[in-house]
């Protein structure tokens, strides 16, 4: 296990659920939908500069499931990320619990940042139309991932689409269940918020997950060719590089005159 990368994704999802959710749970009423949205772009921008070269700056399941699927990351590497991404959500979200815990009045049952369907929507959307909702939000999230990595960190310019894809997603998805675009931040706040954000956590777990193995299934097509230059800490390949057509191998002997 590289303890780095595994480090990188724990506390960059908690980072993310505490400040991201943070500002649905605890400033909604003076930030607004915008705010919110905005909170998830910069927070998530800002981790892509900090985390990028390292671990690649995932926080998200569904984001590592299409990396995992176009061959950028090793199954080991991605359940590692996997469990790292939730235990990070519920380390922020009960961080942010703690927090909004000391403001007098401020309710943390029902709602505190989680997503929903039916009574739980803003707009009261249907099961169906949540579901799609997921899929199609997530699937922009994790196709801009794909499309503007050539592996699996962020290096450069990389992290500023990525924040405007999760900002955008937000503005649309808020008033219809919330936006979730990931289990891990989905996960980790409703096991705070009861019973009611429980019953319709799958949603918010399975939807997603279709929706980042559709992005992949769609960039194979759209950009086949494979990534150059992938991590080696983070994918578990070798440290290095096979020699090139010209250029022998290291116990290579030179040619005899």
């Amino acid at each position: 296990m590289d303890t780095r990368t595994v480090a990188a994704e724990f506390l960059g999802t908690l980072l993310l659920v505490f400040f991201a959710v943070g500002s649905a749970v605890l400033g909604a009423e003076y930030v607004g939908t915008v705010g919110i949205a905005l909170a998830f772009g910069f927070v998530l921008l800002a981790l892509a500069y900090a985390l990028g070269p390292v671990s690649g700056c995932h926080l998200n399941p569904a984001v590592t499931l299409g990396f995992l699927l176009v061959r950028r990351i090793t199954p080991r590497k991605a359940l590692e990320y996997v469990i790292a991404q939730l235990v990070g959500a519920v380390a922020g979200a009960a961080l942010l619990f703690m927090v909004a815990k000391q403001v007098p009045g401020l309710e943390t049952t029902g709602a505190f940042g989680t997503n929903g369907y039916g009574y739980r929507s803003a707009v009261g959307i249907n099961i169906f139309g949540a579901f799609v909702t997921e899929i199609v939000l997530t699937f922009l999230v994790v196709y801009v991932y794909l499309t503007v990595t050539r592996n699996l960190v962020l290096v450069g310019l990389a992290g500023l689409p990525i924040g405007l894809a999760l900002a955008v997603t937000n503005l649309v998805g808020i008033p219809l269940t919330g936006t979730s675009v990931n289990p891990a931040r989905s996960f980790g706040p409703a096991l705070f918020a009861g019973a009611d954000a429980l019953a319709q956590i799958w949603l918010f777990l399975i939807a997603p997950l279709v929706g980042g193995a559709l992005a992949a299934l769609v960039h194979g097509f759209t950009h086949p060719a494979e990534p150059v230059g992938v991590t080696r800490a983070a994918t578990g390949a070798p440290e290095q590089d096979p020699p090139g057509p010209d250029v022998p191998p290291p116990d290579a002997k030179p040619d005899q005159p």
